[in-house]
């Protein structure tokens, strides 16, 4: 009787594990580890709140279309500037160079940009920093704007680099404001719609 009562136990402990480990939601491995960061409370932006009811971040559906291959130009002698944030803080940025691409038959322009504070730690030494808003900006997606990541080593020996716009992410300032973030310049405004990527954060 002892051993089917620790048996009965055992299988509704396993239970209810296997509830709690839910898979993680996202149509591509990119959004499934960013769940999985938003889910992990010693990283998430998150408000405990917003932590409490957690499923899963909405991004709109992955389109290919939205991956284009882009021109690189280097800025040559850059000079180091404050990039404008949420707050008072101003970090210090280099404009690293230029991108241009041609999306839903429109000719356009992104400049990147190269945290100087960065270059300080090994670890983030290859990336550069692409913000941009676009005709979704305060709708759909987030009003300050979203954030891609571009290494400087995906950049190939002809400068040309692919944009992938459905791996994209929102400031942290989108989902708490205590965090202090830069803010997207005017000149990295597209005129289109970017259907893809993350969108704005339903609180």
């Amino acid at each position: 009787m002892k051993k089917i009562f620790l048996l009965s136990l055992l299988s509704v402990i396993i239970s209810c594990n296997s509830q709690s480990k839910r898979p993680l939601v996202g149509e591509s491995e990119y959004q499934k580890n960013l769940n999985a960061t938003y889910k992990d409370a010693s990283k998430s932006p998150l408000k405990k709140r917003d932590l409490k009811e957690f499923k899963g971040l909405d991004f709109f559906p992955i389109d290919s279309t939205y991956i284009v291959k882009a021109k690189f130009t280097k800025t040559e002698n850059a000079v180091t500037f404050e990039m404008p944030t949420t707050t008072t803080r101003k970090p210090l940025y280099k404009e690293y160079g230029k991108l241009n691409f041609t999306l839903q038959e429109q000719s356009c322009e992104l400049t990147i940009y190269q945290s100087q504070d960065d270059l300080e730690d090994t670890k983030y030494k290859d990336y550069l920093f692409l913000p941009f808003t676009d005709d979704t900006s305060g709708d759909t997606s987030y009003g300050g704007g979203r954030y891609m990541d571009i290494m400087i080593s995906d950049i190939n020996d002809q400068n040309i680099v692919i944009l992938n716009f459905n791996n994209t992410y929102n400031p942290y300032c989108a989902y708490n404001d205590k965090y202090s973030c830069p803010l997207t310049p005017r000149k990295n405004h597209l005129n289109i719609a970017i259907k893809a990527g993350i969108k704005a954060f339903k609180k």
